[in-house]
Formats: structure tokens, sequence, C-alpha cells
């Protein structure tokens, strides 16, 4: 408790640093004000009440609840990341954006502009949908079409005003403003999904305190697995060779290339995800097309839905991190830079062993996400209240521990340049940048 207070108290004697907290707080403060504000011409008496189930569930965790309220960031920033999703593909698949890619920070800015103006048409795409699909006739208050022009256009100002907080969160914060929004907007859900719970191990026939404690304990497990596989790196030693620079002697130094067993983060269960939502969409406008198979793969629970997950899980750890992780460039960097794999030979032989020791971990890492991803549903099937299972693993859960750290090792980065001591007595917080061959911006999401 004292290290704690400590803590603390260097933390609020930094200008800076406290300075940007108190902004973080503020922008998650409006976001979360927003996030209660329904769309205008909408009776939110005449909405359906309840929270969403399945997918929609998903969908209105990461919105923070505003998905179900028809609220003006009912989309929140999903819009945004998947834009951002399709650039990053089409760096790695069409030339023009590869040479973007080369060109460095204008390249970058370039390639950010692009981004927003793909999320706008993302946004008003969903925004149609969403007015289509998810408000019901009756919370109508103003005539179509004007109502459905009017949602749309509020819908997507609402959209990229989250994405301003974002980038303002990230300039003027600490952390990473997307993932930041996002945690608000899970962490936002954890009250009422343990209210549920309690309720429904109260009820009678519940089964009382003692269930609700063993979850609780589970669910503490869970989240220190999924830190394991966060932050499991498998190191490769590197030796420099020596050099005479002038009158000094440089190199001659023992340094090691981290390899993350999750090199991928979540990126495998939201392309996993997205195609899961496929067959959902396929059965709400081709009603025709509905059969016994695809009713079971829009069923989170279902045992045909898990394990399809599961594969495609599988499947997009390897491809992702193949895509993420050159052993050929760091091979080639290694031997520039006059360094090499002890035992290994500069060059080929050092490239395929590099690629050997990335698809040794890499196969352990898409089994364990794929048991992460699968967890929520596991946990349903105990009698876990769906709002509460949601917590148990899946995106929502690698979101929360990847921010964490992330803003946490931030936090120590800026004590430490400031000779205080960091937030833990021996060693220090990782972030998934901290630990990370590859230099995703929105790993976590």
């Amino acid at each position: 408790m004292k290290k704690l207070i400590t803590t603390l108290t260097n933390i609020w004697k930094i200008d800076d640093l406290r300075t940007r907290i108190l902004n973080t707080l503020l922008f998650l403060l409006i976001y979360r004000i927003g996030c209660h504000v329904v769309l205008p011409g909408v009776n939110p008496h005449a909405l359906a009440s309840g929270q969403k189930e399945g997918l929609l569930g998903l969908l209105d965790m990461f919105a923070g609840g505003s998905f179900s309220r028809s609220a003006i960031f009912a989309l929140g920033v999903m819009p945004y990341i998947s834009a951002s999703i399709v650039v990053q593909l089409l760096g790695i698949a069409v030339p023009y954006f590869q040479k973007m890619q080369k060109e460095g920070e204008s390249g970058r800015q370039k390639m950010n502009q692009i981004t927003r103006y793909l999320t706008l048409g993302i946004t008003l795409l969903q925004a149609f949908a969403y007015v289509r699909t998810q408000i019901e006739p009756s919370a109508k208050t103003i005539a179509d079409p004007l109502f459905t022009i009017l949602t749309a256009v509020v819908l997507t100002g609402g959209t990229l005003f989250v994405m301003w907080l974002g980038e303002k969160i990230t300039d003027k914060g600490i952390g990473n403003g997307i993932s930041l929004i996002i945690m608000a907007g899970i962490i936002a859900q954890l009250p009422s999904g343990i209210t549920a719970e309690w309720v429904s191990r109260m009820a009678k026939g519940g089964g009382g305190p003692i269930p609700l404690l063993l979850e609780f304990v589970a669910l503490f497990f869970v989240v220190i697995f999924t830190i394991l596989i966060v932050q499991g790196v498998r190191k490769i030693p590197v030796q420099y060779a020596k050099k005479i620079v002038g009158n000094k002697q440089v190199g001659g130094v023992r340094q090691y290339i981290p390899l993350k067993v999750n090199a991928a983060g979540v990126m495998p269960i939201i392309f996993a995800q997205a195609i899961m939502f496929v067959p959902m969409s396929l059965g709400q406008f081709f009603p025709n097309l509905q059969s016994e198979f695809l009713t079971s793969l829009s069923n989170y629970t279902s045992v045909a839905y898990n394990v399809t997950f599961a594969v495609l899980i599988i499947a997009f750890t390897f491809f992702y991190t193949a895509i993420m992780v050159n052993p050929q460039q760091m091979s080639d960097d290694m031997k520039k830079n006059g360094g090499f794999v002890p035992g290994i030979k500069p060059g080929l032989e050092t490239s395929n062993f590099i690629d050997r020791v990335i698809s040794n971990i890499t196969f352990p890492g898409a089994i364990f996400l794929a048991i992460i991803a699968i967890l929520p549903a596991i946990a349903s099937l105990f009698g876990i209240n769906n709002q509460f299972a949601h917590f148990y693993g899946g995106t929502s859960l690698l979101i929360l521990v990847g921010v964490v750290l992330d803003t946490l090792q931030q936090i120590e980065s800026h004590l430490l340049m400031r000779h205080y001591d960091g937030l833990m007595k021996t060693g220090r917080i990782k972030g998934r940048s901290a630990a990370s061959v590859e230099g995703m911006d929105h790993s976590a999401i």
C-alpha cells in the first residue's frame, strides 16, 4: 500500500504526465456521455429493451452499450478499425501502397488520410444498414426517408468524432486513443455483467454465492493466462562483431531478438469474426437461404460455430504472422550491422533458422489464442450469464489486457525518465510494443 501511494504521488508530481492522464480521462468522459445521447428522431421508450445477444452483443460491448441504445456513437470506432485493416492489407498486396509505406512520415500521413476517407465510406454503409435492421419502426418519430438520411448523417458524424477523440488521446493523452476508447466501452459493460450474474446466482435455484465466487476465481486465472500469452516471447541471441571506429571499440555485445508467441495480437480473432458475420448477414438479407447449419453458425455457443471459429483463428494466426514478421529482412539487417546468431551462418541459414523458430512458437500461440477466443462460449455452457461470459476471453479480454499493459508501460517510461522508481518492485512492465517485432498501432484491436 505504501508503494502504491508513493507511486501515485510520483505520477502526480510530473506535470506532463499528470496533464496527459487528466486529458485522457476528460476525453473518455466525453465519449461516455455521447454513448448515452439517443439519436434524434428516435423514441428511447419504444426501443427494444435488453442486451443484444450473440455477435450483435459483441458489437454492443465494443460500442460501450450505445449500439443497443441507438445512441449517436452507436457504430463506435469499428468502421475505423475495419478501414485500418483494409489499408494494412492493401499495403501488403498493392505496390502503390507498398511504395507509400517506404516513404516514411509523408507516406504514413497519406495512408492515414486514405484510412479516414475509407472510414467515411464504411460508416455511411453501416449507418444505413443500422437504420434498416436495428431501429424498430415504432421507435421512429420522423417519417422516412428523412429519418434514414438524418440518422445516417448523425451516426457517421458520431463515428468521425470518436475517431477524432482517439487521435486527440494519442496526441495529448497517455496510451493509444482508439484502443483506450474500445477498452472504456468494454469496461463500461462490466458492472452490468457482474450485476446480472449476481442476480442470476442469488435467485432461487441459481446456486448461491459459492458458484459466483468460483466464477471470479476462474476469471482471475483466465486473466493471468491471457497476460502470459500476450507477454510471452522467445529470445534469439544475436552477437555483434567488434569494430574499431577511430579510437573506440564498438560492437562485441550480445543482444536478443524478442519473437512474440502471439505476434499477430487480436487480428486473427477480428478477421475470423468478420467471416463469422457472413452467415448471419446471409440469413438477414436472404431468408430463403436459412438452414440448420447456417443458423448454428450464427449462434456463438454452438459446436459448429466454435469449431469453425477456432480453425479460422489458427489459420489467420499463421497468415498474419507470416505477413508481419519477415525472417529474410531480419537476417539481412543483422548481416548489414555485423550481427549473427551464434552457431548459425549469416544469410540464408539465419533466415531459415528464424523462420523455423517463428513456426515453432506460432503453433502453440495460435492454439492458445483459439482457446481464449472460445472461452466465452464455454463459460456460457457452464451457466454463466452471457453479459458476464464475454469477459472470460475473446477479443474483449485480449484488448483489456493489451491496452492496460501498454498504458502502464508508458506511465512507467515517464517515471523512469525522471529517475523515479517504476510501477513494479522488480523488472519492468512490457507493453505489446516493448516486446514486439512488428509495429502495429492497432494490434490490440
